[in-house]
């Protein structure tokens, strides 16, 4: 399957540039994969289309300050964005402009608060960076860091924590899972008033995952890994609700790939933690989620394909071609859909 078949225009006003205020209001496109029918809603209605029972289950990553802005050893300014901790303080990172840095140069952030050593360079065009620091390197980063919104938003996020989901605590990731944008603290308690469940796993999302895929078929790509973690009370309650005949709900592609992971051939899904490159696109056989919550994806992007797989392509495409009509906003600030 090519590639190109998950390629689209998209005119560069509907792509959002900062958040919703208040955060549920974000629109929301309801695809009935039963019935091939799509409606309009608001966000705030999502309760609507879950029901007593059903699971709820959300990523609790939270973004870190990964965008540090330093210079060389001999002044020139430098751009890293933290991918990944391999082990310790050394850190896979991507690096702009990247003939600038080789392996044995040093940066320095905040006048030698922070300082990279450049170790090797990475399949994938980043570096390995060691840092030494004093302190807590969380801390040193709040003092340094930048959110490392996306190339495509241009402009300046006032608030940080507007580019965190309000559930976030497992720090690590280099972006949001922005499916989780939209809840609220209000969301939350009218689904437990109405006896819908909810449960927290941990995927820790890098850049990787949405960049466009450059080649020219499906199978020729190589997802990047990323870090997991499900426990045993998550595990065994989405066991429970799927045995129970109810809905498993996933908020967003990492928490989709993260579940179809841990899930064996029968659709069990087991505590336990790990790396996953996990790609999925059409004709992949879900195992065990039910029912999506996402946004709108980049042309060409891993995440396409994955709601493709789970709602297929025709009717994406058709979802998306409706969207950009009524003007949906798209992207990680943009509006969502659920796909039931």
């Amino acid at each position: 399957m090519k590639v190109s078949n998950f390629d689209f225009s998209l005119p560069d006003n509907l792509i959002a540039q900062e958040p919703m205020t208040p955060r549920d209001a974000s629109r929301l496109l309801v695809l009935n994969r039963d019935e091939k029918k799509i409606t309009h809603q608001e966000f705030s209605q999502i309760i609507d289309y879950l029901d007593y029972g059903d699971l709820l289950v959300l990523n609790q990553t939270k973004v870190i300050p990964a965008r540090l802005l330093g210079q060389k050893d001999t002044g020139a300014n430098v751009e890293l964005i933290l991918i990944k901790r391999l082990y310790n303080d050394v850190w896979e990172c991507l690096v702009k402009p990247g003939k600038k840095l080789k392996p044995g140069n040093v940066v320095i952030f905040g006048n030698r608060v922070l300082i990279g050593e450049i170790l090797e360079y990475t399949c994938s065009g980043g570096r390995v960076v060691r840092f030494t620091y004093q302190g807590v390197f969380e801390q040193v980063l709040d003092q340094l860091g930048k959110m490392p919104l996306p190339p495509y938003i241009k402009k300046e996020l006032q608030e940080k924590n507007r580019y965190q989901t309000v559930y976030a605590t497992e720090q690590g990731s280099a972006a949001a899972p922005t499916a989780g944008l939209h809840f609220t603290e209000n969301i939350f308690k009218q689904l437990a008033d109405k006896g819908v469940n909810t449960a927290f796993l941990t995927l820790h999302v890098g850049l990787g995952t949405f960049r466009p895929v450059k080649s020219e078929y499906i199978t020729e790509h190589k997802m990047h890994s990323e870090y997991f973690s499900i426990g045993e009370d998550t595990a065994n309650l989405i066991n429970k609700t799927k045995n129970d005949g109810r809905k498993v709900v996933a908020v967003g592609t990492t928490t989709t790939r993260t579940l179809e992971t841990v899930a064996d051939s029968n659709g069990i899904v087991h505590s336990t933690s790990g790396w996953t490159d996990i790609f999925i696109y059409p004709s992949y056989t879900f195992k065990v989620v039910d029912a999506i919550i996402t946004n709108f994806h980049l042309p060409k992007s891993t995440l396409l394909m994955l709601v493709s797989a789970f709602a297929g392509t025709d009717f994406v495409k058709e979802a998306y071609k409706i969207a950009i009509n009524e003007n949906y906003r798209f992207y990680s600030f943009g509006d969502a859909m659920i796909i039931l």
